[in-house]
């Protein structure tokens, strides 16, 4: 390895409680290349970058993700509390969550499945995509030298098909489920610190956001105006016959409840930059 400024060292070092020593030397290989290799960050790449073209036992890197025993979960809790303690020291922790899927084929992927891509995809033309399924937690957080806010991940798991986990005899657990587990687990990290959940409007479900609210954190999501919103199912009353409630009165949607409060309220133009370009938007605000 080359020598590395002190100050950089003192970062890559705290990763090394998670490996052995053995282990430590090639898992520092790929950590370091990993942020210097451009495009597509593959173990073939990062030997290329740090100038490990011809290396024989090019074999011992590849085992660092597929066989050394090392703890993911540790090294994303690591990862976390020093992006907290750089870009957010004080006051609420904005997190965002958000699921991507990467485009993979082979006979051993066993967990990927057919998803609709959501970025070739419109409402009115659907394209599939095959590939593996990524739940990703991450750290909104303004960075100085760019400018504006970034989302820095630092906690990802695999959502397994429907499919692959028949095959495998697994329960299958759904995207909100797997999303959940995140937050939760963040949560246990950050025990003294307010949470802020960014999501889309994927995770606007009951289930989901109750479960956020008994754990502190402010989720943030998009909501439909029609939405078909219901009060709390009522206590069950001793005796009764039949299946349990499980939702109350229907509420007002948000459109027929926001539609005489949107007159009188006040409207705020705000502006944020998006893909290089600044764009204004009239927001309004109503209590």
């Amino acid at each position: 390895m080359p020598a590395l400024p002190a100050r950089f060292a003192g970062l890559i070092l705290a990763f090394a409680p998670l490996f052995v020593h053995r282990s430590w030397r090639h898992a520092q290989l790929l950590l370091v290349g990993a942020i210097l290799t451009p495009g597509r960050r593959t173990v073939t790449g990062v030997l290329r970058i740090m100038g490990r073209a011809h290396e024989r036992q090019f074999v011992n890197v590849h085992r660092i993700l597929n066989r050394a025993a090392w703890c993911p979960r540790s090294g994303s809790r690591i990862l976390l509390t020093r992006l907290v303690g750089a870009f957010a020291p004080h006051g609420p922790v904005v997190l965002a969550l958000d699921d991507t899927i990467e485009r993979r084929w082979g006979r051993r992927i066993r967990a990927r499945g057919i998803y609709r891509d959501p970025v070739r995809s419109s409402d009115s033309h659907f394209v599939k995509a095959s590939g593996l399924r990524w739940m990703s937690l991450m750290l909104l957080a303004p960075i100085p030298w760019a400018g504006r806010v970034w989302a820095l991940p630092f906690f990802t798991g695999l959502v397994p098909s429907e499919r692959a986990c028949q095959e495998q005899g697994r329960r299958h657990k759904p995207l909100l489920d797997v999303g959940r587990q995140l937050a939760l687990q963040a949560r246990r990290w950050l025990p003294g610190r307010d949470l802020v959940l960014v999501g889309d409007s994927g995770f606007s479900a009951l289930l989901f956001l109750d479960a956020m609210r008994r754990a502190r954190i402010t989720a943030i999501t998009r909501l439909r105006l029609d939405a078909a919103l219901y009060q709390p199912a009522p206590p069950r009353r001793p005796g009764t016959i039949g299946r349990p409630r499980t939702k109350g009165a229907r509420l007002p949607t948000l459109c027929g409840s926001c539609r005489s409060q949107v007159a009188s309220a006040a409207a705020d133009r705000s502006g944020s930059r998006s893909r290089g370009r600044w764009c204004s938007r009239l927001i309004t605000i109503v209590a």
